[in-house]
C-alpha cells in the first residue's frame, strides 16, 4: 500500500467503554470511586510499611513495591478513562498515546515479576524457614526488585518500539479507553505480522514464565503445608498464601484471556471488560486483599490510628 496520498495520524480519539448517554454519569462515579479506593488503599499500605518496623521484612518490601506499581499503573489509565465520561470527544496526541502505552507496559510487566518474587519469598519462608534470612537477604530482595523493574523496562521498550514502526493513516478512533496494544494494531495501515509474532513471544513469556514459577512454588508450599501437623500453624500458612494466590489469579487470568488468543479471535467488547479487570479492579483489590486478611497490617493500622487519636 502506498502512503503518499494519505494523511498520517497526529492524534487519536478514544471511544471509551460505552456510547450510551444514560450510562456515562453512573460509570464516571463508579470508576472515580474505584480510583479513589486504589490510591488511598495503596498509599495507606505504603505508609504503614514505612512507619512500622515489624513490617520491615522481605514480604512487606515486595508488597510496598506492588502498592507503588499499582498506584502508578492505575494513574496511567484511569484519569484519561474518566474523561471519556464527561467529554464528547476524548483526544490524545500521538506522542501522548505512545507514552501512555509505554508506561502501561512497564508497570504491567513489572507487576508480573513482583508477584513472582512474592511467590518465591513465600516458598522460602514456608519450605526452607531455617535458610530464610540468608536466602532473602536485603541484597537478594534488591536483586529481585531490580530484575522485576528491568523486565518491565525492557518489555515496554520492545512493545513500544514495535508499535512505533507502524503507520497510522486516516483512521484515528481507538475502540478502547486507553492506548492498548490490540486496539492500536487494528488501526495500522501497514502490516502487523511482526507485531503479532512479537506480542505472542514477549507477552507469552511475561505471562507463562511467572505463572509456571508461581504455581511451582505453590505446589511445593502446598506439599509442605500438608505436612504441618498443628492446625494453627497450617491455617496461618494457608492464610498467608491465599491472599497472594487470589491476587495472582485475578491478574494473570484476565491478562491471559486478553492477550494469549489469536488476534482475529479478540472481540473488543470482551477486551474492554478484561482490561477493566486487570487495569482497574486488580490494583484496587490488592491492598484490600493483603490488608483485610493480614493480622500484621491490621495491628499497624490500629497503632497508627491510636497515634492520631
Amino acid at each position: 500500500m502506498t502512503l503518499s496520498n494519505v494523511s498520517l495520524v497526529t492524534e487519536f480519539i478514544f471511544l471509551g467503554l460505552t456510547d450510551k448517554p444514560e450510562l456515562q454519569t453512573p460509570l464516571f462515579l463508579l470508576f472515580l470511586v474505584f480510583y479513589a479506593i486504589t490510591a488511598l488503599g495503596n498509599l495507606t499500605l505504603i505508609i504503614l510499611i514505612v512507619l512500622h518496623s515489624h513490617l520491615h521484612t522481605p514480604m512487606y518490601f515486595f508488597l510496598l513495591n506492588l502498592s507503588f506499581i499499582d498506584i502508578c499503573y492505575s494513574s496511567v489509565i484511569t484519569p484519561k478513562m474518566l474523561m471519556n465520561f464527561v467529554l464528547r470527544k476524548n483526544f490524545i496526541s500521538y506522542k501522548g498515546c505512545m507514552t501512555q502505552f509505554y508506561f502501561f507496559g512497564f508497570f504491567a510487566i513489572s507487576e508480573c515479576y513482583v508477584l513472582t518474587a512474592m511467590a518465591y519469598d513465600r516458598y522460602v519462608a514456608i519450605c526452607n524457614p531455617l535458610l530464610y534470612n540468608v536466602a532473602m537477604s536485603p541484597k537478594m530482595c534488591a536483586y529481585l526488585m531490580f530484575g522485576s523493574y528491568f523486565m518491565g523496562l525492557s518489555g515496554a521498550m520492545i512493545h513500544t518500539g514495535c508499535v512505533l514502526r507502524l503507520t497510522f493513516c486516516d483512521r484515528n478512533t481507538i475502540n478502547h479507553y486507553f492506548c492498548d496494544l490490540l486496539p492500536l494494531l487494528q488501526l495500522s495501515c501497514t502490516s502487523i505480522y511482526v507485531n503479532e509474532v512479537e506480542m505472542f513471544i514477549v507477552i507469552g513469556k511475561d505471562i507463562t514464565v511467572p505463572t509456571v514459577v508461581i504455581f511451582t512454588s505453590y505446589g511445593f508450599i502446598l506439599f509442605s503445608i500438608i505436612k504441618i501437623r498443628p492446625t494453627e500453624g497450617r491455617s496461618k500458612a494457608f492464610s498467608t498464601c491465599s491472599s497472594h494466590i487470589i491476587a495472582v489469579s485475578m491478574f494473570f487470568g484476565s491478562s491471559a484471556f486478553m492477550y494469549l488468543k489469536p488476534f482475529s479471535a479478540v472481540s473488543m467488547g470482551e477486551g474492554k471488560f478484561s482490561s477493566v479487570f486487570y487495569s482497574i479492579v486488580v490494583p484496587m483489590m490488592n491492598p484490600l486483599i493483603y490488608s483485610l486478611r493480614n493480622k500484621d497490617v491490621k495491628v499497624a493500622f490500629k497503632k497508627t490510628l491510636g497515634g492520631f487519636f
